[in-house]
């Protein structure tokens, strides 16, 4: 029972840390923001050639047109595609977006298994298909395919991107002892499930995990199979306190930072907002340069200025 204790724990974990960090994230003061244009919620007229509603003569007395479906069209490329990457890393894009897909086909992966878990608590069982079922044959296929490309293709990135930040000169410089952690846990997590699916190549372990959660029943596990729960929960414990959960903070990044051209007319929400920041206690500073409003350091940068 301790494994299927933990395996609730990690879980919970998991979904609770990601929960808190996107509340974290928007209770932050107002950010700086960017306008980067073209931003994909104007209209297609205008997101077209990076165009605004502000060109509009008397813009703040005319209602606003906002496109959801660019919006959508855009986070789907970004997300499934990492195409900012595709554009500006393309060698480093291959590896990682290996990892990220490859995590994409383990989520899919495990909507199959939880299925099959319901059906084989429901009565067949998912050997082949079932009993001639297309729903089970569908479900056993597709976690067949599902967990081997995706198990495949997080080997492959994360193993890729860490002998990337090894040797590369400009990624070294910039990667911390963390940043080769990560990818570490990541790739232990994904040889021990190669390890285990080599002793069981119908995924049926993942199946029995399942069950054995829905029915609070005891997980059975060997030693291969303990070590990759043991891991996995660990590593879904650690991912959300780490950087790695940028899953969260991106749709503040491109909602908030890059994509938010709000206006800032009286009475609205942005405004309160920022009287509200400003209405805070400033933060202390503790930088020694200047620029950074230090009262004492700039008189004294002043006198050096002989001003």
């Amino acid at each position: 029972m301790l494994l299927l204790f933990f395996l609730y724990l990690s879980l919970f974990t998991f979904l609770a840390l990601s929960v808190n960090k996107f509340f974290w994230f928007a209770r932050m003061p107002l950010h700086g923001r960017w306008e980067l244009y073209p931003v994909p919620r104007e209209p297609a007229e205008r997101a077209c050639y990076g165009g605004s509603y502000y060109e509009e003569p008397e813009w703040w007395k005319k209602p606003r047109k906002i496109s959801r479906a660019g919006e959508i069209k855009k986070v789907f490329k970004e997300m499934f595609f990492i195409r900012r990457l595709f554009i500006n890393q393309r060698r480093h894009w291959w590896f990682s977006y290996s990892l990220h897909s490859g995590i994409y086909w383990l989520i899919l992966w495990g909507v199959f298994l939880l299925a099959g878990a319901v059906i084989e608590l429901s009565g067949p069982v998912l050997i082949t298909g079932g009993n001639g079922d297309f729903w089970s044959g569908l479900v056993y296929f597709g976690t067949l395919l599902s967990g081997g490309v995706g198990v495949l293709l997080l080997t492959a990135g994360s193993a890729g991107l860490f002998l990337r930040r090894m040797f590369n000169r400009d990624l070294n410089k910039y990667s911390n002892p963390q940043d080769y952690f990560n990818l570490l846990f990541i790739l232990a997590v994904a040889v021990s499930g190669l390890v285990v699916w080599n002793g069981d190549p119908g995924f049926n372990y993942g199946r029995e995990i399942l069950k054995a959660m829905l029915a609070f029943a005891p997980v059975k596990a060997d030693t291969a199979l303990t070590v990759h729960i043991l891991l996995l929960g660990a590593l879904l414990i650690y991912i959300p306190q780490t950087k790695m959960s940028h899953y969260v903070c991106k749709f503040f990044s491109f909602h908030k930072v890059l994509w938010d051209n709000e206006p800032n007319l009286r009475n609205s929400k942005i405004e309160r907002k920022i009287k509200r920041n400003l209405s805070n206690k400033p933060p202390v500073v503790t930088w020694a340069a200047p620029h950074t409003g230090n009262s004492e350091q700039l008189k004294e940068f002043g006198e050096d200025q002989g001003e």
